[in-house]
């Protein structure tokens, strides 16, 4: 298969890149090299890869890159996916994330994409639900410009696939965490505070620290994204685990990994936007995909802490 990624060098976009490589397919990587990092690619681009640097804001470079690389999927993860900054600058963040997705939707078109494998989030679309888990019914009540702009784009995808039967499928994911996500600046809350376990500080916790999250390891979304990009599957998916874990035990599942005894969360006050709970039902990945999780918490935590002590200081 030749497949392109959008957001490639990024957390999660990497290690999709890794997979379809290991499995013997042809693959571009598109990024704009703002949040994701070259070094990601590294052992993607000695295998073969091709690394395209651009923005997806720029329809006619990013049409010119797909006319020539006719591929047959594409992963569309590039975002913009601060959640702060989407407060403080909203048109910038739909710009990334409405925008810049009709301009992969419409070069798919153009040029004869047959699949598109959307990334997109559960907890900031849904925000504070009702029914914990959450499935895909659930009533979407963003509370952040971030949440906002992915169900936009998501219903750019489905438009495309009224109006021109554009194959398509959005990837609702948990919290995602492991190996390659940067503890700096606006990061998953496992690698901040994986990285303040290296350098010996101190988590802050914003609230009390018992608000919980879905954390999914990124081993697992990414053959989630393998899954549906071989389906006969449209709409939105959510890839979590169905599991809550709050930061509080997070921090102790850490410590006791680490070994540690001193590792103790400092109270701030809460942030604007911030979900009391957040937890995906995940029957449709199952049913549909024939997917579900492979990779405890412990486990999944254990695995990202041994590769944080063994990556290159920064």
């Amino acid at each position: 298969m030749r497949a392109i990624v959008t957001g490639g060098a990024g957390f999660i976009g990497s290690n999709i890149v890794d997979a379809l490589l290991e499995r013997g397919d042809e693959v571009t990587v598109i990024d704009d090299l703002s949040t994701g990092k070259r070094e990601n690619l590294d052992p993607a681009l000695a295998r073969g890869a091709r690394l395209c640097v651009l923005d997806i804001r720029d329809a006619a470079e990013l049409g010119g890159v797909i006319e020539q690389e006719r591929p047959e999927t594409i992963f569309h993860l590039a975002a913009q996916i601060d959640v702060r900054r989407s407060l403080a600058d909203p048109v910038l963040d739909a710009s990334i994330n409405v925008a810049g997705t009709i301009n992969v939707l419409e070069a798919a078109r153009v040029h004869g994409v047959a699949r598109i494998v959307n990334s997109s989030t559960g907890g900031a679309i849904y925000g504070e639900a009702e029914t914990i888990p959450s499935n895909e019914d659930t009533t979407p009540l963003p509370e952040a410009a971030y949440g906002q702009s992915k169900l936009s784009a998501e219903g750019y995808l489905g438009l495309y696939e009224r109006l021109y039967g554009q194959s398509s499928v959005t990837l609702r994911y948990g919290n995602v965490y492991g190996p390659r996500q940067d503890p700096l600046g606006e990061a998953g809350v496992v690698a901040i505070f994986t990285g303040l376990l290296e350098s010996g500080g101190q988590p802050t916790v914003f609230g009390d620290g018992r608000q919980t999250r879905d954390y999914v390891y990124v081993g697992d979304v990414v053959a989630a994204n393998l899954a549906a990009a071989q389906a006969d599957v449209h709409g939105a998916i959510n890839i979590g685990t169905g599991v809550e874990t709050s930061v509080l035990e997070l921090i102790a599942i850490l410590r006791e990994l680490a070994g540690v005894e001193s590792f103790e969360p400092r109270l701030a006050p809460a942030r604007l936007g911030e979900l009391a709970r957040s937890c995906l039902d995940i029957t449709l990945a199952r049913d549909a995909l024939g997917w579900t999780p492979s990779v405890t918490i412990r486990e999944g935590l254990r695995l990202t802490f041994e590769a944080s002590r063994a990556a290159p200081a920064r």
